[in-house]
Order: C-alpha cells, then sequence, then structure tokens
C-alpha cells in the first residue's frame, strides 16, 4: 500500500494511518477503496478541468452528447432521465447552454407547449470536437493496459461493485 500513498487524498490517507494504527484487519481493503475514490476523484477533476476552458461542466458536456446526432432533437423531460438528472436540474444546465449559444429550444408544431432542445451550428461543432477529445482522453488513461490487464480490471471492479448495496440490490432486482 506505500506505493499508493501519494495517490491517496490527505484524508484517505489519515483515516488509512488510523485504521493501520489499530491494527483492524479491513486496513488492506480500506486502503484499496481508497485508492478507487482517490483515482475516481482525481479523474473527475480533470474531466472538469479539460471542460472548463470551453465554459462547460460535466453536465453541460453530458446534455451536448445526448443532443449530438439527434436532428429533431430532444424533449427537456428525455434530456434529463438520459442524463440521469431532474428536471429542475436540467432545465438550469439548458438555460446556460442556451445562454452561451450552444442549443436552442423550439415550440412543438402540433402542441407549442411541447419544448424539443436542439443543438445549433456552434453546439454541434463543439459537441463533436469535444466527443472525439474527451473520448480520446479517457481511452489514453487505459492505453498501457494489455486486453488481458483491461479484462480483468473489468471483472475485479464488477466483483467490488456486485459487493456494494446497490451491486446487491441490482443483483435481487434481475433475479426476480
Amino acid at each position: 500500500m506505500q506505493d499508493a500513498q501519494p495517490m491517496l487524498e490527505p484524508k484517505h490517507r489519515a483515516l488509512l494511518g488510523v485504521a493501520a494504527e489499530r491494527g483492524l484487519p479491513s486496513a488492506d481493503g480500506i486502503g484499496l477503496c481508497f485508492q478507487l475514490l482517490s483515482l475516481a476523484g482525481a479523474i473527475d477533476r480533470d474531466c472538469a478541468a479539460r471542460l472548463a476552458p470551453q465554459g462547460l461542466s460535466e453536465g453541460k458536456f453530458v446534455l451536448l452528447f445526448l443532443l449530438h446526432e439527434q436532428a429533431d432533437g430532444m424533449a427537456p423531460h428525455e434530456l434529463a432521465e438520459g442524463a440521469g438528472v431532474t428536471r429542475a436540474t436540467v432545465t438550469g444546465l439548458l438555460d446556460g447552454l442556451e445562454r452561451d449559444g450552444f442549443l436552442s429550444r423550439h415550440a412543438g408544431k402540433e402542441d407549442r407547449r411541447r419544448i424539443r432542445v436542439k443543438l445549433t451550428a456552434r453546439g454541434r461543432t463543439a459537441a463533436a470536437r469535444l466527443f472525439k477529445d474527451h473520448t480520446d482522453w479517457i481511452g489514453s488513461l487505459f492505453a498501457d493496459l494489455d486486453d488481458p490487464d483491461r479484462a480483468r480490471l473489468r471483472g475485479l471492479l464488477a466483483r467490488i461493485w456486485r459487493a456494494t448495496d446497490a451491486g446487491r440490490a441490482a443483483t435481487r432486482e434481475r433475479q426476480s
């Protein structure tokens, strides 16, 4: 666990130190959990830093991604569902994207109360470029792993996930 120390956030190092001092048998598992959390946090921060110069948050990027190649656009409730956020949250994200010229809202032809959200030309260009840049960057994070390493990591992460409350609930749901 010593080589993992630099990647751990200070709070994780402190908690892991206490667990080790107390001789907790779970200290190794706690350390592995903290490594995963630190890695996820680092990826999340890198993602935010890559999107910020474009004036985008991860939430706004997700909406651009969902709207990309949707010529007829999408309804706000569809975007909220696809992004896994509330309708109130999606409204705020759409307001910002519209203000910045990435998208526009259009009343429906048959029912003007039904709104469709469509990317503008600026939004389509940005979505295409950002999608390529972002997926290339994500792919680069795993470039040093060969196929067997990736398969092993995928399997290990799945095993850990199945041990979480969410994983157990999903397993029960699939079995019923």
